[in-house]
């Protein structure tokens, strides 16, 4: 009698698990909502340009960014936001009018350059917005983009174009020179001519070798390297990376293509999709930049 109270307390036990487990999954499939707007999905790429004046007056530098979007629900919308060495999560909520889709994205907050997205898409191909800085003493604040839908995938036969100058505009050399008037030249060095100088910024500019060799197909030998300058060297190892879609931390980098149409910034490390190829270019890449050196020439923006 004793074993048959068990068996019975036993399987009521086990029949109520299961009945509050078939519940539970009911309830589960009853509350998850369907994705609304797929065709949105994907990543929308452009110029994130900044509102603010820099205090020293020089221009503020324009990044490329990639919002993308992963999941939109009534409730629910979930992204990314990939721009300057920064892979951020996004979450936020949908709003629709009409025919335009309105969103309020935010990053995470635990970052110092954590910040707000506020975006129209209108008529699912153009995504036009602000972002705003959560931190108020960041120098800038603000930001405005006008996004277009692209996709991403892998061409290890892309070229940097062969109509634009590679100029480092981010680390320049002041060298004071002496100035002369012209025809003044004989007068320059006698006696008693007092000379003034000026500050002249003398800038890396890189050879149209960057645009002829593929350091992602061909493989580089010392012969290919030997006499190219160090932002030769330089270029031609971060064009592999640019190429997998990596997101530049610094602005040397970004300067050289942030502005290349088929660059599109998806991941903050690549280093895993890396071809035998372009491992063993980067490496004799990195050789030669530490012993390699630069010429400096005066060029205006």
């Amino acid at each position: 009698m004793k074993k048959l109270c068990c068996l019975l307390i036993a399987i009521t036990f086990f029949s109520c698990n299961k009945k509050e487990k078939n519940n539970d999954e009911n309830l589960s499939n009853k509350t998850q909502e369907n994705e609304l707007m797929t065709e949105l999905y994907g990543s929308w790429v452009g110029d994130f340009v900044a509102e603010d004046q820099d205090p020293d007056g020089n221009e503020m530098p324009v990044n490329k960014i990639n919002i993308s979007i992963k999941k939109i629900t009534h409730s629910e919308v979930t992204g990314r936001s990939i721009v300057a060495g920064n892979n951020r999560p996004l979450n936020g909520r949908m709003t629709k009018k009409g025919d335009t889709v309105r969103f309020v994205l935010n990053e995470p907050g635990d970052d110092k350059n954590d910040g707000v997205f506020e975006f129209e898409i209108k008529d699912d191909t153009l995504l036009v917005g602000t972002w705003t800085a959560n931190n108020p003493n960041k120098s800038v604040r603000k930001r405005t983009f006008s996004l277009t839908k692209k996709d991403f995938r892998y061409n290890p036969y892309v070229m940097l174009p062969e109509e634009d100058m590679y100029v480092d505009y981010q680390n320049p050399k002041i060298e004071k020179v002496a100035m002369v008037e012209e025809g003044d030249e004989e007068n320059e060095n006698k006696e008693g001519n007092e000379i003034e100088y000026e500050n002249t910024s003398l800038y890396r500019i890189a050879s149209e070798s960057i645009m002829k060799l593929n350091s992602s197909t061909q493989k580089l030998t010392e012969s290919d390297l030997k006499n190219l300058k160090k932002i030769d060297l330089e270029i031609l190892r971060n064009t592999i990376f640019a190429r997998h879609g990596l997101t530049f931390k610094t602005k040397t980098v970004r300067q050289f293509f942030d502005q290349v149409e088929w660059y599109i910034p998806v991941s903050s490390d690549v280093s895993k999709e890396l071809t035998q190829i372009e491992k063993e270019n980067i490496t004799i890449l990195k050789r030669f930049e530490k012993y390699a050196e630069d010429n400096y020439d005066s060029f205006g923006r």
